[in-house]
């Protein structure tokens, strides 16, 4: 049996279908969650990865945990994953991790509890998810326009069924015991262009605004920490190489190509209408 945590989000919702699909006994954990957020056949377990505690009725019987970097207490976390035989862990980082440990210390924190617990452990650290478009989706559903800082600042954001696709692998196969992949998408896309995917998805003209640094830092901050909009903008503005390099780990672990995000918004049109 394998334990999806996050299973409502998008990478954990597209995870748990394509675990099922496959014929694997799934039991999907998120803080709400109940039989008509999974698939028929998974089992649906609340609990909070802030309370270790929470999650024992999920982990009888695992054989394999895909587990969220979430709550304050990956070392005692990780013990109680153990002590309930799990016998791997794959967790989902971020690739700020390995470029901006500092930015970005609790997915270290994460990472080293996991590679400090015993076990056999993969770390998935994926880039940004293309997923974050649908923070545009009110606007274009109203407006047909978009606001975003740093236009034309290109970054390979990976779509979260890719990520997923890698996670199901990872976690199913052997052969990856201690590893660290690094998922984006194929190429570096721009505000701009990614918009205009969107606009080409719709089939409709939609209107890019550039915002300031200040303007997207005071939206940011109204539903998340300062220090984590600091480091967001950070990655967004002003990236490192490696940061804006597609790395290639989906298609050596997929044998084929990272979808582009063009790809990702015509999946996801209806969300924009």
């Amino acid at each position: 049996m394998i334990v999806v945590t996050g299973a409502t989000g998008n990478v954990g919702r597209a995870l748990v279908r394509r675990l099922t699909e496959a014929g694997e006994t799934v039991t999907a954990v998120a803080r709400h969650v109940g039989t008509d957020d999974v698939p028929t056949g998974v089992r649906a377990v609340a609990a909070d990865l802030g309370d270790p505690q929470s999650l024992a009725p999920a982990l009888e019987g695992a054989k394999a945990l895909f587990l969220l970097v979430a709550g304050e207490d990956p070392a005692g976390l990780l013990r109680r994953v153990a002590a309930a035989g799990v016998a791997k862990v794959v967790l989902l980082s971020s690739q700020g991790a390995g470029t901006r440990p500092q930015a970005y210390a609790h997915a270290a924190r994460f990472e080293a509890a996991v590679a400090g617990s015993g076990l056999p452990f993969t770390v998935l650290r994926s880039g940004g998810l293309a997923s974050n478009a649908l923070a545009w989706a009110e606007p274009v559903r109203r407006h047909r326009t978009v606001a975003g800082p740093f236009a034309d600042v290109a970054l390979p954001f990976v779509d979260p069924a890719d990520v997923a696709a890698v996670a199901a692998a990872v976690l199913r196969e052997d052969g990856h015991d201690g590893a660290t992949f690094t998922l984006t998408g194929p190429e570096p896309t721009t505000p701009r262009q990614r918009a205009a995917a969107i606009a080409a998805a719709l089939g409709e003209p939609v209107t890019f605004v550039e915002q300031s640094r200040e303007e997207a830092r005071a939206e940011m901050i109204r539903f998340m920490p300062p220090a984590a909009a600091e480091a967001t903008l950070a990655v967004l503005g002003t990236p490192i190489p490696e940061e804006q390099t597609a790395t290639g780990d989906v298609e050596r672990l997929l044998g084929r190509p990272a979808a582009p995000f063009s790809a990702w918004a015509a999946r996801n049109a209806a969300a924009f209408r």
